[in-house]
């Protein structure tokens, strides 16, 4: 990030009343040498669940949530990454787009399990919704061998986030909904699609970049990833393209017009409430 643009970044969050800085996310061809990652494992195939090869204990000894991994970045200024081996959960191995097809055991984990066997999340009503879930929002394959997940800052000249992650309790994200709106003249430019965390993250936002939609997604509403998150705190994503609108576009905005001051107070009530000034 050059001089000019972490200024123009840290001027950017001053007045939006936030102290955290966004992650950006990337493909890469290199192995982080440090940060956070899961504990290596072996990815299972459909094939092999088929033919009841699959160890279902391992993976839930091994399990670990990619929210969980940011979480750690988060509180350290630090890297997340994953890879195929390092995916730490059937979810986040999918949505990651590590895994083409998810196991029929993670479809019934999703909705009703299995009676006896498996204890069901309930998030979705049946299997065939699940399955029919999963088949809409088709992840895309992941690109490069590594997905990475680090502060802005910690990006070196020559790389570029695919998308800028934020995370904020809702008066900072009003700022962030209305801002994306502003740069593109779009009313449906923020979407909230039901999704893990990760998938709210990464999938659908580059689902949409694919279909030519420049959107922000708004998430953080997944309650298995929500131990993992501040109380009251959302996840807001958005194409590096659309980051780049608002970073330029913000001055001109609503932000700095007397009405949104308002809202900064209510940021600084919110920080004291948490004891976080």
């Amino acid at each position: 990030m050059s001089e000019d643009t972490e200024k123009n970044l840290q001027a950017f969050l001053e007045i939006l009343g936030h102290r955290e800085e966004p992650m950006g996310m990337i493909y890469t061809e290199s192995m982080p040498s440090e940060g956070f990652s899961p504990k290596p494992g072996r990815l299972p195939t459909v094939a092999e669940e088929a033919r009841n090869e699959v160890d279902f204990a391992a993976l839930t000894g091994n399990f670990s949530c990619v929210i969980g991994m940011l979480w750690l970045a988060r509180k350290k200024g630090a890297i997340a990454w994953f890879d195929r081996e390092r995916f730490g959960c059937l979810g986040g191995a999918y949505f990651l787009g590590f895994m083409p097809e998810q196991l029929e055991m993670n479809v019934r984990y999703v909705s009703t399990g299995i009676p006896g066997v498996l204890e069901g999340e309930r998030y979705l009503a049946s299997p065939a919704v699940t399955r029919k879930f999963y088949t809409e929002i088709a992840p895309r394959p992941a690109p490069k061998p590594y997905c990475v997940f680090k502060p802005l800052s910690r990006f070196g000249e020559g790389e570029t986030p695919e998308l800028v992650i934020f995370f904020g309790r809702p008066e900072v994200i009003s700022g962030l909904h209305q801002l994306a709106t502003f740069v593109t003249d779009d009313f449906d430019a923020v979407r909230s699609p039901f999704g893990s965390g990760c998938a709210n993250l990464v999938t659908w936002p580059l689902k949409y970049l694919a279909a030519g939609e420049l959107k922000a997604v708004l998430g953080g509403w997944d309650p298995s990833e929500r131990p993992f998150m501040k109380t009251d705190e959302l996840t807001f994503t958005v194409p590096f393209s659309l980051y780049r609108r608002m970073l330029e576009r913000w001055r001109d905005s609503f932000l700095t017009a007397p009405a949104w001051q308002n809202s900064v107070k209510k940021i600084s009530r919110s920080r004291k409430a948490w004891n976080e000034e």
